[in-house]
């Protein structure tokens, strides 16, 4: 497997054109990494393209609804997730694994007319929002959340050292909010919500609300629901 150590992306991508790898049931987060299995043909062409390039890819989200679209370009959620391949492995089948880490939110401005066997946007590269005058309430939240979010965490001593890390090297809440929203069990289309809200605030504030129901829930379980929450997952 082919390992890359440059987490930057570079500013002619990220202010214009990107590669899209749209997909019913996956949302993105910076600051996480995604392993992905590649397969089919125009997502192969989709990965040589970005590989002979600056390796980046855009992972969107499908509409509901796509399942219904004959044309092959289903309607896409508004933000993507910008990731950049960090590892790379060519199987003998034709097919490729990859670790794509989340670099940015990018808001498709529009999507090209199709010249590739992949889908292409012109992107608009959203850069986390924090409003002036919020510092104090912001750190508020930001124990809040931390502490509801080990509430949560499964009973492992090692996913609570990783956590005590990234606060011992001053995560943003920005980075925490993208961490948690990715880790934690939460449906598909709360996550693109999440994605969606570049205001830190904003999104730590939204967190928080499904957080806190996601506690409740585990102090009352229903019958049914008693085993299934919290996911086995890592913050890696």
């Amino acid at each position: 497997m082919t390992v890359s150590d440059d987490n930057t992306p570079s500013s002619s991508a990220a202010a214009g054109v990107v590669r899209l790898f749209p997909l019913p049931n996956l949302v993105l987060f910076p600051h996480v990494v995604q392993p992905l299995h590649i397969f089919e043909p125009r997502y192969c062409d989709m990965l040589e393209d970005a590989l002979a390039g600056d390796k980046l890819i855009a992972m969107v989200l499908l509409e509901p609804g796509w399942e219904s679209d004959n044309e092959g370009r289903p309607a896409l959620a508004p933000v993507a997730c910008l990731g950049k391949i960090m590892a790379h492995e060519r199987l003998p089948t034709g097919r490729h694994n990859i670790l794509l880490r989340g670099m940015r939110r990018a808001a498709i401005r529009r999507e090209l007319p199709p010249r590739t066997s992949f889908r292409q946007a012109e992107v608009d590269v959203l850069e986390d929002f924090y409003p002036a005058s919020s510092g104090t309430r912001l750190r508020k939240v930001q124990r809040q959340l931390v502490s509801l979010a080990r509430k949560l965490l499964p009973d492992s001593d090692a996913l609570h050292e990783q956590l005590d890390e990234l606060l011992a090297n001053a995560a943003s809440l920005g980075m925490l909010t993208d961490i948690f929203a990715f880790t934690l069990g939460f449906p598909t289309d709360i996550k693109q919500r999440l994605l969606a809200e570049w205001n830190v605030e904003r999104r730590a504030t939204l967190l928080m609300e499904k957080l806190s129901v996601l506690a409740e829930r585990m102090e009352s379980p229903a019958p049914s629901e008693a085993s299934d929450f919290p996911p086995r997952f890592s913050l890696n």
